[in-house]
């Protein structure tokens, strides 16, 4: 079936509190989504963030953000009053995040909120059914907090190693700010399926993206360090990156621990699988991040600098989708396959079957004389998703900007366009992947909006500039959704 979709972060969304959230506006969002012919809404990770900002360092694989609760809904509860949220400062640019406003006025109106809040029978049917990831990432975070932030490698021996008895002691002490993050999930997790079920009710369903690995500093690698490649001072042996290449001299560090795959075999891959059956609650189509690095994946040495000195392990490989498919069943998952494509990572991502993806702006790249051709439209399986590009792209206009003189040559010489200005081949590159045989077609709202790069959400080995921009209100004009439906409609999407 062919259809299309919108890329849009829930923190882009227009708000009244600083940070696109679960509020009204995600509700409307939503309406227009369906009103333009759309059967799809893409989101970015929805845990917690710490330093940097990323949604793809999280504290928490299983835990939500709690930035996204509504605060308005909180107010309608009697938990909060509008007083209390206009009291404080969270940034007065409606286009940009100050995520340093969020952090330092989020937390304190929300803890109002929870000391007015009463424990009921639903509440604790949640901390019940969600104990296996809740109760060390509440208390995980109580410490954190508690200790000024600090990484949990850097706490108290007797913390770091979970020795029992001072786990309990803290339990007790900080049995007050443990509760408050129990709070904090129960409320994400009560507005997010409301909002959840409201788009499946209008059509619309839901990709949510899952990066591969995890945070160093998070409560998955506290609470289950047997999973990770870790020494016996529980400090990493290696960790994950990119290797040097056209785009980057000395590759990419990102700094995450690496799984201990042969321990994860030994269990029948039971923490992915709980992983995966948590996040199809939350999504109804889940695309995995930096799918080859199930088939292989770069270490490098714990402590380097660079990615320079790295090597290639060997992954799980269908190994682990097949556990994936026998415990939970046929799943909607879409492989982000991106980067060099090696034999063994195309047969992966054949034998799983699931859809990969192409970006026709890494179409006409002449730095790439590998996998160039792969993403142009003509050579386009069905059984995939094209987006113009994502979260980690320039916007379709800068990158126009942006490419040589020789590649805007091919762009034009592809589109069989050598006169219109740079918005108008964005349109043109639009339609050029809504019309290909892709069977899912994603776009950026930035794209469809014709923003540049003052509008681009991430831009990899940076710090300070990410994951700030935000749709204002009325730029997702009824102008817009008339376009977006006739495309949808004239491509056969809807």
């Amino acid at each position: 079936m062919r259809a299309s979709g919108i890329l849009l972060p829930v923190a882009s969304l227009p708000s009244r509190y600083g940070i696109g959230c679960f509020s009204k506006e995600a509700y409307e969002f939503v309406d227009r989504l369906e009103e333009a012919g759309q059967s799809y809404w893409q989101i970015l990770p929805l845990g917690p963030t710490g330093y940097g900002d990323s949604p793809y360092q999280s504290f928490s694989t299983f835990a939500g953000n709690p930035y996204f609760i509504d605060l308005e809904t909180l107010v309608k509860e009697g938990l909060l009053t509008e007083e209390e949220c206009d009291a404080c400062d969270f940034g007065d640019n409606a286009e940009y995040i100050d995520y340093e406003k969020i952090y330092l006025s989020r937390f304190k109106v929300l803890r109002k909120a929870f000391e007015r809040f009463v424990a009921d029978d639903v509440y604790d049917a949640f901390v019940s059914e969600n104990g296996y990831w809740l109760e060390d990432y509440a208390l995980y975070m109580a410490i954190k907090d508690a200790l000024g932030g600090i990484s949990w490698s850097e706490w108290p021996a007797e913390l770091k190693d979970r020795e029992e008895a001072a786990l309990n002691q803290k339990r007790e002490e900080l049995a007050e700010e443990v509760a408050f993050y129990k709070f904090q999930q129960f409320m994400f997790l009560k507005q997010w399926k409301a909002l959840k079920a409201y788009a499946n009710e209008k059509g619309i369903r839901i990709i949510g993206d899952i990066p591969i690995y995890v945070a160093f500093d998070s409560a998955d690698t506290w609470a289950n360090p047997v999973l990770f490649q870790f020494d016996e001072d529980n400090q990493p042996k290696a960790v994950a990156g990119c290797p040097p290449d056209a785009f980057s001299a000395t590759g990419q560090l990102w700094g995450n621990p690496l799984y201990k795959w042969d321990y994860h075999k030994s269990t029948g891959y039971a923490w992915w699988l709980l992983r995966l059956a948590h996040v199809f609650k939350l999504y109804d189509t889940v695309r995995i991040d930096h799918f080859r690095g199930f088939d292989e994946y770069y270490a490098i040495p714990y402590g380097d600098k660079t990615a320079e000195n790295g090597w290639w392990e060997k992954g799980p490989g269908i190994d682990l989708f097949r556990a994936i498919s026998a415990r939970l069943g046929d799943r909607e998952i879409i492989a982000e396959d991106l980067g060099y494509m090696t034999d063994s990572v195309k047969q992966l991502v054949e034998e799983s079957g699931y859809p990969n993806m192409k970006v026709i702006e890494f179409a006409f790249d002449e730095r790439d004389t590998g996998n160039a051709s792969d993403y142009l439209p003509h050579n386009y399986p069905r059984n995939c998703v094209v987006y113009t590009g994502t979260h980690d792209n320039e916007t379709l206009l800068s990158w126009l900007d942006d490419i040589t003189p020789g590649e805007r040559r091919q762009v034009r010489e592809y589109l069989n366009n050598f006169k219109d200005s740079g918005k108008e081949l964005c349109d043109d590159l639009i339609c050029l992947v809504m019309q290909s045989v892709a069977n899912l077609c994603i776009i950026p709202m930035q794209d469809y909006l014709g923003l540049d790069n003052s509008a681009r959400m991430n831009q990899p080995s940076t710090l300070g500039k990410n994951w700030k921009w935000r749709l204002k209100e009325g730029q997702f004009s009824k102008e817009l959704q008339k376009e977006m439906l006739e495309l949808a409609t004239r491509y056969g999407r809807r």
